[in-house]
């Protein structure tokens, strides 16, 4: 697609539409959404990458230990919190300089010939728990078509723990696996002393087959994680080769799920034969994940320094290349 390789200079292209804001250069094209309240598209090399618009995640899938702690009954506000977020607010920096965010009639003062040596567009987001907490996430691009995302969660402590906190990206494809430089095998905050680290390549995207569908497949202290794909939605394409998607850790190391299912679609399944087929890829690029705990399943809670205080501010970044 023509549009997808065209730069202005040596620059970043912008359309402004009626609600969304275009950012295109050289092999990429970005849409970000005020009416999604997201980023709407990611276009690498012609494949798509998004099905739904990144958001912030708060909830993982129960775990037996979660349960037999009776953790949901404290925190189970989390749920409702992963599930439904308000927009409270878009703005849009561009050579940094804040502009108006491209909604009419804004946008019918620009050409379609505007560029930029860089753009940042940053979401404000709003928890309907009680009280409510802001979420902010910062999409920074720059002309090699690299996405720094800066995540920051303000805390509160009137709110009860945290399962998790990171962000949720929904690929339109099933992947074919992935490959990440990290610990071994399945590692939590309490569970990673036998994580040894490397380089690891793993095919498809495998969800641990207990009894009752639950958490699983969490990497933590994670330099970076490469998406591979051979397939996408256009029926009109043929792929010949797997295509791929980098995640790479900013300030501090990331943990990451990869997984065919979301946290919702996990905690509705009381077994196996009750997930849906799996079709998409649902990655998650953590900046706190609680412990699995593992004392006894019939009481005993996570150890405190491996449960996540929700009175606490979390800030991490990362790289998507």
């Amino acid at each position: 697609m023509d549009y997808i390789s065209k730069e202005k200079n040596g620059k970043l292209r912008l359309v402004y539409g009626d609600v969304n804001l275009g950012v295109h250069g050289n092999g990429f094209a970005y849409l970000f959404s005020w009416q999604s309240g997201g980023m709407e598209s990611l276009v690498k090399g012609g494949r798509e990458w998004l099905y739904r618009s990144p958001r912030p995640t708060f909830w993982r899938a129960l775990t037996d230990n979660d349960r037999g702690c009776g953790f949901h009954l404290r925190s189970g506000m989390w749920l409702s919190a992963d599930m439904f977020l308000r927009v409270a607010a878009a703005c849009v920096q561009v050579d940094g300089k804040e502009v108006p965010f491209p909604i009419a009639p804004e946008n019918n003062w620009y050409t379609g010939e505007e560029s930029a040596e860089k753009v940042c567009i940053l979401y404000t987001y709003e928890t309907i728990t009680v009280p409510s907490v802001r979420v902010t996430v910062a999409y920074e691009i720059t002309v090699s078509g690299k996405i720094k995302v800066e995540v920051h969660y303000y805390g509160d402590a009137e709110l009860p723990e945290l399962p998790v906190f990171g962000m949720r990206f929904v690929m339109p494809t099933k992947a074919d696996g992935y490959e990440y430089e990290g610990l071994s095998g399945e590692t939590y905050p309490d569970r990673m002393a036998g994580g040894v680290k490397g380089v690891y390549r793993v095919e498809g995207l495998p969800v641990t087959k207990y009894l009752v569908p639950q958490d699983c497949n969490v990497h933590m202290n994670t330099k970076r994680l490469t998406i591979y794909r051979s397939t996408t939605q256009n029926n009109a394409g043929k792929e010949t080769e797997a295509f791929r998607l980098t995640f790479l850790a900013g300030d501090k190391n990331f943990a990451f799920s990869c997984i065919p299912y979301t946290a919702e679609e996990l905690e509705n399944a009381t077994h196996q034969e009750e997930l849906p087929p799996a079709r998409r890829t649902v990655v998650c690029i953590l900046g706190a994940v609680r412990g699995v705990g593992g004392i006894n399943s019939w009481g005993a809670d996570v150890e405190e320094a491996c449960r996540i205080d929700a009175g606490k501010d979390i800030h991490y970044s990362f790289v998507i290349n």
